[in-house]
């Protein structure tokens, strides 16, 4: 039987490590193997990939190469990991997919949705997420907690973006999650942690259901 594919989207701050981890915990008890994974990363070249597109460095980064690298990285995880695991009937819970690509190479930096709808349908038109879970939290808030996170090594690439950047980020979204109510559940990431567990377990289980 195919496996399942669920992403887990949000800002920054949102808490999708710590949600990601304890789904695959309540999928495991329930006896479904689960592949845990992230983008971009998840494989050593996307990994490779990743550490470019989130270094600060003297050369300013093109936003059509930010753009690039992010679905070269999502070529290699999708071919030599996601779509592989899938395949022999296991859950595949991401970290992040396409939808963080429209929120903030085409909301955050501006990019031309047409342009990502191009890269989309090269790199995987037969493939999108079973189910998307929306970690929704203002942006203050989120990016409080991912300060507080941080610690000595200080923000990526992405962090430093300034709160504008991030309320494109979020808009965007949820104007997606509105778009696509039957794939996506917007989670209230400012609740407790056990609070955003249970609302994911609830969004979860008609799924879990459904592939008995």
């Amino acid at each position: 039987m195919r496996g399942r594919f669920v992403t887990f989207e949000g800002g920054e701050g949102a808490g999708k490590s710590t949600q990601i981890a304890r789904a695959a915990e309540w999928l495991r008890a329930r006896g479904v193997e689960v592949v845990l994974t992230r983008e971009p990363g998840g494989t050593p070249r996307a990994e490779r990939l990743r550490t470019i597109l989130l270094e600060r460095g003297a050369e300013p980064m093109p936003q059509s190469c930010e753009l690039l690298l992010m679905f070269a990285a999502r070529a290699t995880h999708l071919e030599n990991l996601v779509r592989p695991a899938i395949a022999r009937g296991a859950w595949v819970l991401c970290d992040r997919f396409t939808d963080a690509t429209y929120a903030y190479q085409g909301g955050g930096r501006g990019l031309p949705s047409e342009q990502i709808d191009a890269l989309a349908g090269i790199v995987h038109a037969d493939l999108w997420p079973d189910l998307t879970l929306l970690i929704d939290l203002p942006v203050d808030a989120g990016l409080a907690r991912a300060s507080s996170r941080n610690g000595a090594h200080g923000p990526d690439r992405f962090e430093s973006e300034q709160q504008a950047f991030f309320e494109r980020v979020r808009a965007t979204y949820l104007e997606r999650a509105q778009a696509e109510p039957a794939r996506f559940r917007v989670i209230d990431g400012s609740r407790s942690i056990d609070a955003v567990t249970g609302a994911i377990e609830a969004a979860l289980a008609p799924l879990l259901e459904a592939s008995r």
